[in-house]
């Protein structure tokens, strides 16, 4: 079970949410452009703090106090692959995972490396591939230490259609394989309906409704929700 609760000062206006997932649920982070769904995730991922709350995943305490991010069990995606340049594909796929895990999940690798056609890639500088190649290879990073909680956030952004289909689709297969609880934000309702059967709608740093994509749809909790959510 993921339990949050956040509130956070801000500039324009306060973060103050709380939710709950349960393991392997996979809910969308809905809302106009600013409405403090990235401060959300990152506050779960640990790259901001929460003035106060709470955040727990699976009985382990991420807040208070802050647990130091590589002690959280988690998977972080957002626009940005934030690769390193002067390592080979191979080598930033793998970075982080102890030399004594490698022999346990190298046939993982494999898997994400031959599904995502990043093999071509392998023993290339981070720095010579593309925008697409590099999102490819920052997703099966992200996934090589098989983590219970995945946070993307606007990771697509930039992306043409096929590939971003391609993407959805391998994501979706590794959500049923692995259970891992998803958290996903994005402005493009229809992406999230793909990933994610359920949402959790924010407007100015609070939850406006949550539930389903067909009821919200159907009975829209306020005016900007309503028109997000309408066909484009």
């Amino acid at each position: 079970m993921l339990e949050v609760h956040i509130v956070k000062k801000r500039r324009d206006f306060p973060i103050s949410v709380n939710f709950s997932i349960a393991p392997g649920d996979r809910v969308a982070l809905f809302g106009a452009s600013g409405a403090g769904k990235s401060t959300v995730l990152s506050c779960i991922a640990g790259f901001e703090t929460p003035d106060s709350g709470h955040i727990n995943f699976d009985g382990r305490i991420f807040f208070p106090p802050p647990m130091p991010l590589n002690g959280r069990e988690l998977g972080y995606l957002t626009q940005r692959d934030l690769l390193f340049p002067h390592l080979s594909v191979a080598d930033n796929v793998r970075f982080g995972i102890e030399n004594g895990r490698l022999a346990a999940v190298n046939g993982w690798i494999e898997e994400l490396r031959d599904r995502l056609e990043i093999g071509p890639l392998w023993n290339a500088r981070a720095r010579q591939i593309s925008g697409g190649q590099a999102r490819r290879v920052a997703l099966a990073r992200m996934l090589a230490r098989r983590p219970p909680l995945v946070l993307l956030d606007e990771p697509f952004t930039g992306l043409d259609g096929p590939t971003v289909r391609e993407l959805l689709d391998a994501l979706d297969d590794w959500q049923r394989e692995l259970g891992f609880t998803l958290i996903a934000v994005d402005h493009r309702p229809d992406i999230l309906r793909r990933l994610c059967p359920s949402i959790i709608a924010i407007e100015d740093g609070v939850i406006v409704a949550r539930g389903d994509w067909q009821s919200l749809i159907a009975n829209p909790a306020t005016p900007s929700l309503r028109r997000l959510l309408e066909p484009t």
